[in-house]
């Protein structure tokens, strides 16, 4: 089994190379500077306690690579950008390669299955970085990440065994989730924040609207009756403690995923993806959900016009409330 990582950004990258370095078959497809730094110095890995660099096959698209049938592939692009890289791969590979969605969100799966036969859905839960090409900072010490995987919508499979006995001999803990959608929402959940961090300032109105964020998420899922309990998921500082996550060179993680892409100046989020589902599940169950809406239009202003992370006050987004 190949694992070919389409998207290897921080999840991607770092996926890629605890891979392999337990010896899998492992090839990167990326773009721009963070492509031609992949060509040609390899990928750099650092961790708290290591850096590694490792020369890993990098690609610009799925066309580049040659595909026998036996490989895996892990979607590790943003939400905004699946379907374009579907795409790609289809056109390259054919529809039925395996395809393991380890995005955030609930979309990707849905438009995976429209274009592939089997899909994967996968809840990542991985402190890492991606701010420099070339360069992947994973923040676990001991314990990498977690991904659980599942079949979509439901049930496990030989395939799905194998992928996560893979993941679960290379340093991030990893077990076969028949309910992995439910997983997937709970994590939804603790993603409506991230917009959040990335647009404003600290402070205890940012504490308060991640709180209402959040709170008008789980009224949403409460009326499409969408299973999504996980007390596994939410307990984070438990998790980041069990794997040892601390600084590297006396630095701490940045930030979410939406911070990053909003410092490297990406010039697109996944808010819509995130918070989004939310407002298109609040208007198809007759919820409002204000904030996330407002959040929404904030933060695809902020990607449009290359703001810095936390240059919007979060009273201002507050005030939609009145």
């Amino acid at each position: 089994m190949r694992f070919v990582i389409l998207g290897a950004g921080a999840i991607g990258g770092a996926v890629g190379a605890r891979l392999h370095q337990a010896g899998h078959a492992v090839s990167l497809i990326a773009r721009g500077p963070h492509l031609e730094a992949l060509r040609r110095d390899g990928l750099t890995l650092l961790t708290p306690v290591e850096r590694a660099v490792l020369p890993l096959e990098a690609a610009a698209d799925p066309g580049e690579l040659d595909w026998t049938g036996e490989e895996v592939v892990l979607l590790a692009t943003k939400s905004q950008d699946t379907l374009a890289a579907l795409g790609a791969l289809r056109a390259a590979a054919g529809p039925g390669i395996p395809v393991v969605c380890l995005q955030n969100g609930v979309e990707n799966e849905r438009v995976a299955l429209r274009l592939m036969e089997t899909v994967y859905g996968a809840v990542v839960m991985l402190p890492a970085a991606h701010l420099q090409p070339g360069t992947i900072e994973a923040y676990g010490a001991d314990i990498t990440g977690m991904i659980d995987v599942g079949r979509y919508p439901e049930g496990v499979d030989e395939t799905c065994e194998k992928i996560c006995a893979a993941l679960s001999r290379s340093r991030i803990q990893s077990r076969p989730a028949p309910d992995v959608m439910r997983l997937k929402y709970a994590k939804l959940l603790l993603n409506l924040g991230n917009v959040v961090q990335a647009l404003c300032a600290p402070g205890e109105s940012r504490a308060e609207l991640s709180k209402l964020t959040a709170s008008e998420g789980r009224a949403v899922l409460q009326a499409a009756g969408i299973p999504h309990a996980a007390e596994e998921i939410s307990d984070v500082e438990g998790r980041w403690r069990r794997w040892g996550v601390r600084e590297i060179d006396g630095r701490r993680r940045a930030g979410s995923s939406t911070w990053q892409s909003l410092a490297r100046g990406t010039g697109a989020l996944e808010t819509d993806y995130l918070n989004g589902e939310v407002v298109l599940l609040g208007r198809l169950h007759g919820v409002p959900t204000p904030i996330n809406e407002r959040l929404c239009e904030l933060a695809a202003r902020a990607a449009r016009a290359g703001r810095a992370p936390g240059s919007l006050s979060a009273d201002d987004v507050l005030a939609v409330r009145a």
